[in-house]
């Protein structure tokens, strides 16, 4: 049995806390979505320490045609909306820590496949409902109550698609050879970011626990990469994205984009353009501002050439919080290829790829049902 830790009681008692191996990998999962907080946020980001927001235990791939059979031990996001994909073994051997290592670099290869927006957020509010709590609270307690919820949500799919997510490896001891392979994957992946977390439990006679968490991984090189990465953020504006759809999805698809772009300009100042940041991905929101409520964002349009809206943003506000308003809504949007759940303010966000607008009447559609939207919004 290795060394202990001795706590002072108030007595000035010494009471000496030994080290000791889980029961079981169940327990230490246990205690990750009991106290979060074990995941050290503290240590991963010591100028702002990260906070978790659990998605789901054993999560498991959306798509049911996929051949994997495996499940991902915990899912939790950050205040960053950054995916942080928890694996947990206790005291791992060569041949597991092999195991371990290619399924996690699996799920960072693969995560906005196997774990698209509307799946993330729809195991989000099964694992609230599994544990009595509504989602909108718990999210409100974990970013604060005027937290835009869809921006984040939207924050999340960005960073799937630009392959920003987080993998974090738990047992109890991690091996010198686990933590050399963590430190070089960590240096030489990009953006992902790679870690590793000893988790160390402490029990005295008398039945005090103690939990002692260390992360590993950080070496100064890669903390050094990763800052970079985060000080090189973009903002998009006109001339960077129309440059860089053209250049990434062809001309055709470009053209549909600025159709749309000068569509939402002629319409100022009715409707704002917001650009979004982002190392890799980005785009603009045509947003409708609301004298009294939060401003309409109708929909994006993103450099991978999809126009998107959000449900829970229509269904959450007047007029289209209303049944028979919503199902109107439901079907002009349906007749243009955005389908829209059939319960208002469901979060999901349905797309359109703009190359089926190539053809112009299909492009004056579109418009023409926003047209509709904008109208329907303003006779509040």
């Amino acid at each position: 049995m290795a060394g202990g830790i001795y706590l002072i009681q108030d007595d000035d008692r010494l009471v000496e806390m030994m080290e000791q191996p889980y029961d079981s990998e169940d327990q230490l999962q246990d205690l990750l979505v009991t106290y979060p907080n074990l995941i050290a946020g503290d240590q991963i980001d010591r100028a702002t320490a990260r906070r978790w927001l659990l998605i789901s235990r054993e999560a498991a791939p959306s798509d049911e045609e996929t051949a994997v059979q495996w499940s991902l031990d915990h899912l939790f996001l950050d205040q960053n909306a950054v995916p942080t994909f928890v694996d947990v073994r206790r005291t791992p051997n060569a041949e597991l820590r092999q195991k371990v290592l290619g399924q996690s670099i699996d799920y960072a290869a693969n995560a906005l496949f196997y774990w698209p927006i509307d799946s993330i957020i729809a195991l989000f509010e099964a694992n609230c409902r599994d544990r009595g709590r509504d989602p909108e609270q718990v999210f409100e307690e974990f970013l604060g109550a005027d937290a835009n919820e869809d921006r984040f949500w939207q924050k999340v799919k960005t960073n799937l698609q630009a392959g920003k997510v987080r993998l974090v490896f738990v047992a109890d001891e991690i091996s010198a050879e686990m933590r050399r392979v963590v430190e070089f994957l960590n240096e030489q992946m990009d953006p992902v970011e790679v870690l590793a977390l000893e988790i160390k439990q402490y029990v005295s006679e008398d039945g005090l626990k103690t939990l002692v968490p260390r992360v590993i991984g950080q070496t100064a090189e890669a903390q050094q990469k990763k800052s970079s990465a985060t000080r090189e953020r973009r903002r998009w504006d006109e001339s960077s994205f129309f440059a860089e759809i053209k250049a990434r999805r062809g001309a055709d698809e470009a053209q549909m984009a600025k159709a749309i772009y000068l569509w939402a300009k002629s319409q100022e100042p009715e409707i704002q353009i917001q650009w979004g940041t982002g190392d890799a991905y980005g785009g603009f929101a045509a947003q409708l501002p609301h004298k009294g409520r939060k401003p309409y964002q109708l929909f994006t349009v993103d450099i991978a050439g999809r126009m998107e809206i959000s449900a829970h943003n229509y269904g959450s506000q007047p007029p289209f919080n209303v049944e028979q308003n919503w199902l109107e809504l439901r079907s002009k949007l349906s007749s243009i290829g955005l389908s829209l759940p059939i319960e208002p303010g469901e979060r999901r966000s349905p797309s359109l790829a703009l190359f089926t607008l190539q053809d112009e009447s299909a492009l004056k559609q579109v418009l023409k049902t926003f047209d509709w939207v904008i109208e329907q919004i303003q006779t509040l």
